[in-house]
């Protein structure tokens, strides 16, 4: 992959003020892009990899609002910043509802444009450091990433499970100010419900049977420094009510005590819902979720970044060979070509497990396809001539197929496309269990929130999905 920086997108229809924003970004050294209008504009950012969108809110056909809620859709982490004149400011609090992160009013000064794309602008893959970010995607992430650790503000991690919550959060920590304090970390969802406010919390001597000595909760322990609430979703509403309370004042009273205790804390909530339908069913208070949700980053699961697969791959083998001993592991060019045709529904929790059973299977120092154990697509599909074809098994009789394994996988039974046959079968299979998307993600073999993704998916393309 090479090395480049981002290049920035400045959309604006006005070919003399285009040129002039471009000319401003190049002196900057900034490598700019530019498009005309909204179209143009998303073609460019389906081939390129872009770093910001700088675009003009007075546009035709499409303005400036409608090319954010596309972006929105296809590119939920792309920051982008509208240009608008001062008798738009009511569109641009449009702009800013609809999910823009600043905006610039005209006129502007040169010196006020290079303050927000400094602000927002990503850096090179090699200025990342500590993680394993080589798809642009991951490059994206972890840039927002880093400019929100500069701030104190509460940031909101959401995305599929396995795909690395906790490891952004670090990353977060690591790179804000508070990376001499403490990192605590508290899965909500392993916590029994009777134990969690006492665990968040803390207590005094005498506040309940067995509490013989006081104990300072998570958040003073996480005094000075950063705390991760994971899988915050899963609190009881009567919790919730009581740390909504701790983070509006920045205060805590341990269970049994009078005395409000001062936090200086920043915090990190994770969570694996959809939380507009969390709180649309009423099982997330709505205040929490806006307390929380002050800087909201989606972690794109592990098939949306294909070109980190590999990489994680060849980390962990390093990783936990060290760990074992092993050192000299390595994957052969089939197994890597398998690995990265994967649809990962487990994501890089999945990839790490495989990675580790690979190691257990293996003799020697090469790992080969039959190590993987990666599960078969049930379909009739020509295994290409340099990997080990592979062997279905009862205990997943069908597997999400992903794009890339259509692509490279040969020629499928009657010439029918796999994503029609994929589709066919899963909206089968869900109107044989009326609906149900428990049984139809165990019949199935995958995870109810993969089949949630696909559903969701068709529903979008205009199949029939309820």
């Amino acid at each position: 992959m090479s090395e480049k920086r981002p290049a920035i997108l400045v959309v604006e229809d006005d070919p003399n003020l285009c040129e002039a924003i471009a000319d401003t970004l190049e002196l900057a050294e900034y490598p700019t892009l530019t498009a005309p209008g909204g179209e143009e504009a998303l073609s460019i950012l389906a081939r390129e990899n872009i770093s910001i969108v700088i675009s003009d809110v007075r546009m035709m056909p499409m303005d400036g609002i409608a090319l954010l809620k596309a972006i929105r859709q296809r590119h939920p982490q792309l920051p982008v910043v509208l240009m608008t004149a001062y008798a738009d400011v009511d569109r641009a609090v449009e702009a800013m509802r609809s999910g823009a992160c600043d905006f610039l009013l005209k006129p502007f000064e040169p010196s006020a444009l290079i303050a927000q794309i400094d602000k927002y602008a990503l850096p090179a893959p090699g200025e990342i450091t500590g993680v394993v970010a080589h798809d642009p995607v991951s490059i994206n992430l972890f840039g927002i990433a880093g400019r929100v650790a500069q701030t104190d503000a509460t940031v909101f991690l959401t995305g599929e499970s396995g795909t690395g919550k906790e490891v952004v959060a670090r990353f977060i920590h690591r790179h804000s100010t508070r990376r001499e304090g403490p990192f605590v970390a508290i899965n909500c969802a392993a916590i029994p419900e009777s134990l969690l406010e006492a665990t968040l919390f803390g207590y005094e001597k005498g506040a309940f049977t067995g509490a013989q000595t006081s104990q300072a909760g998570k958040f003073e322990q996480a005094e000075g420094g950063t705390l991760l609430l994971d899988e915050v979703t899963e609190m009881t509403l009567a919790l919730q009510a009581k740390l909504l309370r701790v983070l509006q004042e920045r205060e805590v009273e341990r269970v049994g005590g009078k005395k409000p205790i001062p936090l200086n804390i920043r915090i990190i909530a994770t969570s694996n819902r959809d939380m507009m339908e969390a709180v649309r069913r009423g099982i997330f208070r709505e205040d929490l979720y806006y307390r929380l949700n002050v800087f909201p980053i989606l972690i794109p699961a592990l098939r949306q970044r294909p070109l980190d697969i590999t990489a994680l791959a060849r980390h962990f083998l390093i990783e936990h060979g060290n760990l074992a001993g092993r050192s000299g592991l390595a994957f052969t060019p089939e197994a890597e070509a398998s690995l990265a045709a994967h649809s990962w529904p487990g994501n890089v929790r999945e990839l790490e497990n495989v990675t580790q059973r690979a190691m257990i299977m293996v003799g020697g120092n090469l790992i080969g396809v039959e190590h993987l154990g990666l599960a078969a697509d049930p379909v009739n599909i020509a295994a290409p001539s340099s990997a080990a074809a592979p062997v279905a098994t009862a205990a997943s009789p069908f597997m999400p197929i992903s794009e890339e394994k259509l692509e490279n996988s040969g020629k499928v039974a009657d010439n029918m496309n796999m994503r029609d046959l994929e589709r066919e079968h899963i909206l089968r299979i869900l109107s044989e269990e009326n609906g149900s998307r428990r049984a139809t993600a165990t019949r199935l073999g995958i995870a109810e929130r993969t089949l949630r993704y696909k559903l969701k998916q068709y529903k979008e393309e205009g199949f029939p999905v309820d």
